[in-house]
């Protein structure tokens, strides 16, 4: 054994955290030398083609690769940051309780981000169904044509936060700000894009992604999506804001915007809809209001750390192919999703107003349940590069973070399932009075408990191959599964299985992309076991 693994010299806690985000892990969290979760049993992955164990040789390997340079005498990179101090040799390895503890404090403020998005559709749908199960059935469709629609547009952010973190590290603020007035650009050009699409073509989708049997709910539907129209522009723009915010480590700035975003719908929402009666009009009115706001907080914000977030410019060319490069593999994987979604509520929109209706309700609490795991995704991008392929690359390290961020993602997924469909079984009356879709909905919680469950872990891993920069792979996969889900959903409408059989597609849909991920990393010839899996300059590149 290396002696200078037992070195009691004390972590630098100065230099640990120079170039890491706000709430950086505690060097006892991710440490090589605890054991991960005493109290639990540990993910066991097959020998590789030596026909070791993997645990055995990551931890034999340790000894040489804790001798890699440190990149000038403890600069503060994030390896630095596993290094366990003698104090923390003496007193054992930590808890579960506060291994989570930990990740709470280091990924708290992302969950607001992702939970006011889903908290306004909520909100919205809450409203409408205690008033009218037409106008709750219309907004299902309503709902897919903005809220998914917005959530292809993605892309924009993956590459904002990509080009500006970059330029920010090689210290260059005048390339970032170029960066940001370009994508604000591309934002608002694509947020003018959509509103005409949706002024123009907006009738004609939806009449047929509803069908004819349905035509009565189209009205109401167009309603909601040409008010929430006007909002393209400022979502999109807000979206680029909101990752240049990311990107520079500055989640609260955001997290304020969304918070007061999602407070002017709630107000909005009772104001319209239950005193003056607007019904789905009035829910549209407010949720693009408080869409509008929100972007305009989230520049605001940029202005404040000394970024020009009005200031937009026209990209090159060349520009434009680097965002493509960057953007096109999560714009596929994107939309994948995003299309097996719109196919789930388009068939279930073919099963008559009361099935919608309750299609409507539930997969608006799952979007609301399982934003609760993407700050472990977050969690990972932002941790995982520097272990993967940084120059204090340490792949034994990068193991043991996956492991708990699995581990943990699965109490979360297992909390999520029982208070998730705790909602919809015994407090149905929140979302609606009306008994036919109350009965509706009871039909598919089993499934929809068995899809949730593993949907934070599933974060993890996608997370982590996204750090990776193994996009190709996670695009392709994420195809796979839409093409596997939409046969299953196909089959199932085709038998006369109804909504449970959507549902369970669903938990097919959810459950594959978990499996085939988890593959990809523990293979012997993945991104966490081979150091031949990356090009040798990309491993030698210094994040800084």
């Amino acid at each position: 054994m290396d002696i200078r693994l037992l070195s009691s010299r004390p972590l630098p806690l100065a230099s640990s955290i120079t170039r890491l985000p706000p709430r950086p892990f505690p060097s006892r969290f991710l440490s090589p030398r605890s054991p991960l979760l005493p109290s639990i049993p540990r993910i066991r992955f097959p020998p590789d083609a030596s026909g070791r164990g993997r645990l055995s040789r990551a931890c034999s390997s340790h000894a040489e690769e804790s001798q890699l340079p440190d990149s000038g005498g403890g600069d503060g990179t994030i390896a630095e940051a596993f290094t366990l101090s003698g104090e923390e040799l003496e007193s054992g390895p930590p808890s579960i309780w506060t291994q989570m503890k930990e990740i709470v404090l280091f990924a708290g403020p992302a969950t607001g981000l992702w939970i006011c998005g889903p908290l306004m559709s909520l909100i919205d749908t809450m409203v409408i169904g205690q008033g009218s199960s037409l106008e709750l059935a219309a907004l299902g469709p309503g709902t897919v044509f903005c809220d998914y629609l917005c959530y292809v547009f993605m892309f924009l952010s993956i590459a904002t936060s990509n080009m500006v973190a970059t330029s920010l590290a090689k210290k260059d603020k005048q390339l970032a700000q170029h960066q940001i007035s370009m994508l604000l650009f591309v934002a608002f050009a694509c947020g003018l894009g959509m509103f005409l699409f949706s002024r123009l073509l907006g009738t004609q989708v939806l009449a047929a992604f509803i069908g004819s049997e349905n035509f009565h709910i189209v009205p109401a539907a167009n309603t909601y999506i040409q008010i929430r129209s006007f909002a393209w522009p400022a979502v999109l723009v807000g979206l680029v804001a909101q990752s240049a915010s990311l990107g520079m480590k500055d989640s609260w700035g955001p997290l304020r915007a969304l918070a007061a975003a999602s407070a002017i719908n709630g107000f909005g929402d009772i104001l319209l809809c239950y005193v003056f009666g607007f019904g789905i009009a009035g829910a549209a009115w407010a949720t693009m209001l408080s869409q509008v706001v929100a972007a305009f907080m989230m520049m605001n914000a940029l202005n404040k750390i000394g970024f020009r977030a009005f200031s937009f410019s026209v990209p090159s060319p060349g520009e434009l192919l680097h965002i493509f490069e960057i953007a096109a593999p999560v714009f596929i994987t994107m939309t994948s999703k995003v299309v097996f979604y719109s196919l789930l509520t388009y068939f279930a929109t073919s099963m008559g107003t009361m099935t919608i209706a309750a299609h409507q309700v539930m997969i608006n609490v799952l979007c609301m349940c399982t934003v609760w795991g993407e700050p472990l995704s977050q969690t990972a991008q932002s941790f995982m590069p520097e272990l993967i392929h940084g120059v204090n690359r340490s792949l034994v390290k990068a193991r043991m973070l996956l492991k708990s961020l699995i581990i943990i993602g699965a109490m979360i997924g297992l909390t999520l399932g029982v208070v998730g469909t705790s909602f919809p079984w015994f407090f149905p009356y929140l979302f609606t009075n009306d008994r036919m879709v109350i009965a509706e909905m009871h039909k598919v919680l089993l499934p929809y408990f068995i899809a949730l469950i593993v949907t934070p872990s599933t974060h993890s891993l996608e997370g982590t191959l996204l750090a990776g920069r193994d996009l190709r792979f996670l695009s392709l996969s994420m195809t796979g599964c839409f093409c596997f889900g939409g046969l299953i959903l196909l089959l199932v409408c085709s038998r006369g299985c109804g909504l449970p059989g959507c549902w369970w597609a669903l938990a097919g849909f959810q459950w594959a992309r978990f499996s085939l991920a988890f593959q990809r990393l523990i293979s012997p010839h993945g991104m966490l076991y081979s150091h031949d899996f990356y090009p040798h300059e990309l491993v030698k590149v210094k994040t800084t």
